[in-house]
């Protein structure tokens, strides 16, 4: 079986469904009966092709990105040439090249969808695209979602909600075991005790609102990420006076593993259902950690349980969010209790191996 995941990035970008993209293709390439590949564009550049742990990675040529879609004529030219050497595509939405590409050059095609979010913000896309990715749905022989409240929700998977698959993602277990003692008291040094937030310094992720929570409570909070958000967020902690207790770390990390064991708790601030899921949940999960989320209408509160292995706040609301941040910050007991739970939820639920094993077993059947 020759199988074909399409996505606009790859690893080593990072981003929750790059991650997603990267675990499937590599646990499918491990098998003696499936052959994947995938075909994505580059951040910036000309056309390439490379092999990393053992799966073909096609990169059409890009003169860079507008508002998160790739600039790139060059894909539809090498989605034509390479579909028709594979038995199924699986396109990974929102990626409205890749809906465009699908309709002129292979619309007989076996085809699988993933879909992670609706597109919310840009109205222009979602009003020209919304047609195309319809006809990718009712196409697709089966549509693979993280949890069913993103398909109860989304106005666009309603219709198709007996084609949709629930598979929650799931994390490494093994990884998160190793001892990073050294690296975990470095943090303590330089930031004390710490709240958690890590993500895209973008609208969606309501680091905002957060900022502004901060203000009601005695915490310190790390912020690991980047984006076009960073002077604003800087701004905010500058103005409420919270230089002190407020971290901004925008450099590079390569792994968030020694953060989430240093900290009391994460924090998923979201205020958009571009949040579908929240892959630094289960992460934080395994950890032992309990998180504060949002009530988003998809599958962000289904990862992290309310008063179970954390805390639920209503959207874009700082007050509420103070007031959680402070409930967990000064409990201590509570915050053990929720991350003995957390631990256990995670090792049930979220295990990589049995999420790969699940997306296998789906395909094969497509065939």
């Amino acid at each position: 079986m020759k199988i074909l995941q399409v996505n606009k990035l790859y690893w080593p970008h990072l981003g929750g469904i790059e991650t997603v993209v990267r675990d499937i293709a590599e646990y499918l390439a491990q098998t003696d009966s499936i052959q994947s590949d995938v075909l994505v564009c580059q951040e910036k550049g000309q056309r390439a092709a490379d092999d990393i742990n053992g799966v073909r990675v096609y990169r059409a040529a890009s003169w860079g990105r507008l508002l998160s879609l790739p600039l790139s004529f060059d894909f539809f030219f090498l989605f034509r040439k390479l579909v028709p050497q594979y038995d199924i595509i699986l396109i990974h939405q929102p990626f409205p090249l890749a809906s465009l590409a699908r309709f002129f050059f292979a619309p007989k095609k076996k085809v699988a969808v993933w879909y992670h979010s609706d597109i919310i913000r840009q109205k222009f896309f979602r009003l020209f695209f919304y047609p195309f990715l319809y006809l990718d749905l009712k196409a697709a022989s089966v549509i693979f979602v993280s949890s069913r409240r993103l398909a109860e929700n989304s106005p666009l998977l309603k219709k198709f909600v007996d084609k949709c698959q629930v598979v929650p993602f799931g994390v490494k277990l093994a990884e998160y075991e190793v001892d990073n003692r050294s690296r975990v008291a470095d943090l303590h040094a330089r930031y004390g005790r710490f709240a958690l937030a890590a993500g895209r310094l973008v609208y969606y992720k309501g680091f905002e609102y957060l900022v502004k929570a901060m203000a009601d409570t005695k915490a310190n909070l790390l912020i690991v990420g980047a984006g076009p958000l960073e002077a604003r967020l800087r701004q905010l902690i500058k103005e409420n006076n919270l230089g002190d207790r407020v971290f901004l770390l925008t450099e590079r990390v390569e792994s968030l593993i020694p953060y989430y064991q240093a900290c009391e708790f994460l924090i998923l601030p979201s205020i958009a259902r571009s949040e579908a899921f929240g892959l630094v949940q289960i992460e934080a999960l395994t950890c032992g950690k309990p998180v504060i989320n949002t009530n988003l209408p998809t599958g962000v509160p289904e990862v992290s349980l309310d008063r179970e292995t954390g805390l639920t706040v209503p959207v874009a609301d700082s007050r509420a969010l103070g007031e959680a941040i402070n409930e967990l910050w000064q409990n201590d007991s509570l915050r053990l209790e929720m991350g003995l739970k957390a631990k256990e939820r995670a090792t049930q639920v979220f295990d990589l191996d049995q999420f790969n094993q699940q997306v296998k077993e789906v395909l094969e059947k497509m065939l």
